[in-house]
């Protein structure tokens, strides 16, 4: 008898457990922010297919935000335009974000002032992204209490900013970058740049004549032949290293 009713106890629990999931799901999709279904959210500008997952961190001055199609923005993360709520920001938007840009989970991207981000950047978990920094002008005054100072933020199209990497007023982030997890940048960072470091510095980059400098270590991937089909590359992946080995070994015909 205890068999069965542990048994029956732990049937409940797990059946329990599914209905929290499914409903938990449930609040997610319906909860999530789109062009189609914004909720109180009056955003400048949504392309379509762009989804803000919830639970939504803080977001607030929407209509000085624009968000192009096709991105994704993670869990609680925060989106405002503006020092705080309710301001007049003028007639231009302050926050603009690309086509197909990826936010990661926990991010921040704090406009103050003028903010952009590149089409198809992608943002690791927990990028602090900000226009505005205190100022430090009078020793004797608590730092919080003094009027901040606010440049422009720029970041190029095609970057992948890494997780907890920080972005500092005045970036100027160059196309294609690399921004390494936890560095902060500050400054002008040139195109197909890696930086990292905490303030960052360029520690590879490619240029037209030389390549990367200093050279990659490991190899870039090879691209799938067209015409390959999903049952051959099941097949190639069955393959043991001894059959792989041999068959690169043969030569191709002419």
């Amino acid at each position: 008898m205890p068999k069965s009713k542990n048994t029956f106890s732990s049937w409940r629990r797990s059946l329990s457990q599914r209905a929290v999931h499914a409903g938990w799901a449930w609040v997610q999709r319906t909860g999530s922010v789109t062009a189609e279904r914004p909720g109180r959210f009056r955003f400048g500008s949504i392309g379509e297919a762009t989804r803000l997952a919830f639970p939504l961190g803080t977001v607030f001055g929407e209509a000085w935000i624009h968000i192009g199609s096709h991105c994704i923005v993670g869990e609680q993360v925060t989106l405002t335009a503006g020092l705080m709520p309710d301001l007049d920001l003028g007639p231009d938007p302050i926050l603009r974000i690309g086509d197909g840009v990826v936010l990661g989970r926990g991010s921040h991207v704090i406009a103050d002032t003028t903010v952009t981000i590149g089409s198809d950047c992608y943002f690791g978990p927990y990028v602090y992204v900000t226009s505005t920094n205190h100022s430090y002008d009078d020793p004797h005054e608590p730092i919080g209490k003094q009027w901040p100072r606010m440049e422009p933020v720029e970041i190029g199209p095609g970057c992948w900013i890494g997780t907890g990497a920080v972005i500092l007023p005045g970036a100027r982030i160059g196309r294609n970058v690399v921004v390494a997890a936890g560095a902060v940048v500050r400054g002008v960072v040139p195109d197909h740049a890696v930086v990292a470091g905490a303030p960052a510095r360029v520690v590879r980059r490619w240029t037209a004549a030389d390549g990367w400098q200093p050279p990659l270590r490991t190899p870039a991937p090879v691209p799938i032949p067209d015409g390959i089909t999903p049952e051959q590359l099941r097949a190639l992946s069955e393959l043991d290293e001894e059959t792989v080995a041999r068959l690169a070994e043969l030569e191709p015909e002419s």
